[in-house]
């Protein structure tokens, strides 16, 4: 047909890149899929603590970040959550549901990589791993490669190599290297899902509560439908430098630099109420009272920190505090307000927000408006899934809508 060794090259072999790569193969297309890693798939493998949190059935497009919130409607209906479950269960791959929708391997991540390994195999992908791309142009067959297996050319092109985070793991910007180069727009990417960090000298009143975890309220920026912002309500981790779980990172994907988070330390309770009908000749402690509301630590270090009081709020019997002081206190609890410095980065991050802007690519296929042949899939592109499954049922999303359009491309009806 052409010079072109390839119908496909696909530069990436993660999550996005194998389920591309495999639908493609078995829609008959040729396929090379590179990757310059040695070891295959790490970020699945280590995903949802070993046990691979493949997806989430409460998906929905709310439940993605981006500058063109609409973008992603179209992957997400063409290929659903049930879709790659019936893949999942074809497998025999056994899974059970946490909170939320949340589905997880009963054994290893390993599962998932050996079935999409297996998925490329009867699609007949030819793979080059450990394999680095060089450099990458056009000629009048298509695409160029210049890689450490010598050049691999192809009709057209797929960047599935994912974003920064976690660098430790090999995660480059090399997608977005050849967005810019063949003249795309990349919405400036930035950690997400990510712990959140503070200034040493204001957190050290609670760095001692490392390790102290409870259920919170926590939001940043405009909420609602026409907002910029978001509200969880997820349990919240102490660190020795600011906060993380699950409440922290996925408020981080809003977060901006010089905004304020609000967290509400009781949502859905009212402490000023439970300690007024407490207090009728309550001699407790107000630290022994607020324990058996929150971890004792985190009481303790509340009411040390009570402006005005001197360390000594903890003492006080609560038959005798004032209505005012519960009042106050009762605010403080539901009304933090905590303006982070920073977050802990790419190294801590699980994803990458921003990317490729979608402005530029064709909501059905992932394909460049402006150049013919070139796709980009996953967490290349900037949308943004919450924690919980989203961002790898983005990745399937993508990838086989992108595939659909290659065979189709390929053999027009």
């Amino acid at each position: 047909m052409s010079r072109a060794d390839f119908d496909v090259a696909i530069v990436g072999a993660g999550a996005a890149g194998m389920m591309a790569a495999s639908v493609a193969g078995q829609g008959g297309l040729r396929v090379v899929l590179i990757d310059h890693a040695a070891r295959l798939a790490e970020k699945i493998r280590i995903s949802g603590g070993g046990r691979c949190n493949f997806t989430n059935i409460g998906t929905t497009p709310a439940n993605f970040i981006s500058q063109n919130p609409h973008f992603c409607r179209s992957a997400l209906a063409g290929y659903t959550p049930e879709d790659f479950l019936k893949l999942v269960r074809s497998h025999r791959i056994a899974w059970h549901e946490k909170h939320r929708g949340q589905l997880f391997c009963d054994d290893s991540s390993e599962s998932i990589i050996d079935m999409l390994r297996a998925e490329c195999d009867t699609g007949r992908v030819a793979w080059r791993m450990p394999c680095t791309v060089h450099d990458i142009g056009q000629d009048t067959a298509g695409f160029v490669l210049s890689t450490d297996s010598g050049t691999i050319r192809a009709g057209q092109l797929v960047m599935a190599t994912g974003g920064m985070a976690i660098p430790q793991l090999g995660s480059t910007d090399f997608s977005l290297k050849i967005a810019r180069q063949f003249g795309l727009k990349v919405v400036e990417p930035r950690p997400a899902l990510v712990p959140l960090l503070f200034d040493p000298d204001h957190w050290k009143p609670f760095a001692d509560l490392s390790g102290v975890a409870l259920e919170v309220k926590v939001s940043c920026g405009q909420t609602g439908r026409k907002g910029d912002g978001g509200q969880f309500v997820e349990d919240l981790l102490f660190t020795h430098r600011g906060l993380s779980g699950p409440a922290i990172l996925q408020i981080s994907s809003y977060w901006q630099p010089g905004q304020s988070i609000h967290i509400d330390l009781a949502p859905g309770q009212s402490i000023e109420q439970l300690l007024l009908d407490a207090r009728p000749g309550n001699k407790q402690q107000l630290s022994t009272v607020l324990a058996g509301l929150w971890p004792r630590r985190l009481a303790e270090q509340w009411l040390a920190d009570m402006p005005g009081y001197e360390g000594q709020a903890g003492t006080i019997r609560l038959a005798d505090a004032s209505n005012r002081f519960l009042r106050d206190l009762s605010q403080r609890v539901h009304q933090w307000v905590l303006a982070p410095t920073g977050t802990a980065g790419y190294k801590k991050a699980e994803v990458m927000k921003g990317g490729v802007d979608t402005q530029g690519l064709n909501q059905k296929s992932m394909q460049a408006k402006a150049v013919p042949g070139l796709y980009f899939v996953g967490e290349a592109v900037d949308v943004t899934g919450w924690l919980g499954g989203y961002n790898f049922q983005w990745a399937w999303s993508s990838a086989v809508a992108c595939a659909r359009a290659l065979i189709a491309t390929a053999r027009p009806v």
